[in-house]
């Protein structure tokens, strides 16, 4: 019986994907397809200027600085990443921008105060921006870094000047199947409070989304780690917001990946804005 439910689960995961990649292509618009130009581009900035800590409540932050322009923005990485993650994409970044790449708790060489939740991480990153004096930020985050983003702007809608999140889920159920079951069986082997938390949280409502009020841009791969439908609903319930969904990228390609893509993404989209 097991067997038998794995091999539909299997096929009905392919035959899922099949079609929304079907749509994807017949209705490019639905998704507002882009392919990222990387052609002329700054020269990376080589090293951090700044390498710090600051004591928050409960959680002792560990952060990086890159460049020194007018507007800031903050790099946020994914679970069980760390500054290092994002650390291309924040030297293209330093071109234009002073970026500050914070480390989540429990992650890197922040301390880890034995709890963990997006609603707690949403906490720190007001914190630190509040313990710096970042003048509304651009809240830029990956993965669990795209729902921290999010959480930030619900729950504290002062703090950003804009957000730009990228393969964010809504909630555990949204993400193809091979994902959360693969997490599922490392943490039988290895439990993790991380792995705990994406197989648990969040649980964006539409009534949580609409609490998002600053500028917001939407981001997904085409062939992202959840369904293509989730991105459309954090798009839709967050009012005014944009979105995109890059051709021919997965979940990490345009941001851990290729820092080069992340700057492109970035900086079109808040020049487009005036941000």
């Amino acid at each position: 019986m097991k067997t038998v439910s794995a091999v539909i689960l299997a096929f009905a995961t392919f035959f899922s994907g099949f079609m929304s990649q079907i749509d994807f292509l017949i209705n490019p618009q639905k998704y507002n397809a882009i392919t990222l130009d990387i052609s002329g581009l700054p020269a990376p900035v080589e090293e951090p200027r700044e390498d710090a800590f600051v004591e928050l409540d409960g959680v002792k932050m560990h952060y990086l600085v890159y460049g020194e322009g007018d507007r800031a923005v903050i790099l946020v990485h994914g679970n069980g990443g760390s500054a290092n993650s994002l650390k291309e994409a924040a030297q293209y970044l330093a071109n234009d921008y002073t970026v500050y790449v914070p480390e989540s708790r429990c992650h890197g060489k922040s301390s880890d105060p034995g709890e963990i939740s997006y609603d707690l991480m949403a906490k720190d990153l007001n914190g630190f921006i509040k313990a710096l004096g970042i003048e509304k930020p651009v809240v830029i985050g990956h993965s669990d870094g795209a729902i921290n983003a999010i959480t930030l702007a619900a729950l504290y809608p002062d703090a950003p000047g804009a957000i730009i999140a990228c393969g964010a889920n809504s909630r555990p159920g949204t993400f193809k199947p091979y994902f959360p079951i693969g997490v599922w069986v490392k943490n039988l082997f290895m439990p993790d409070k991380l792995n705990d938390m994406m197989l648990t949280l969040p649980d964006f409502t539409p009534e949580f989304l609409a609490k998002v009020t600053c500028h917001a841009y939407i981001v997904s791969g085409q062939f992202d780690i959840m369904w293509l439908e989730d991105t459309l609903y954090i798009h839709e319930n967050i009012k005014g917001s944009d979105m995109a969904v890059i051709k021919g990228a997965d979940h990490s390609s345009y941001m851990s990946h290729d820092g080069r893509q992340t700057y492109v993404l970035a900086k079109s989209w808040m020049d487009e804005k005036g941000i």
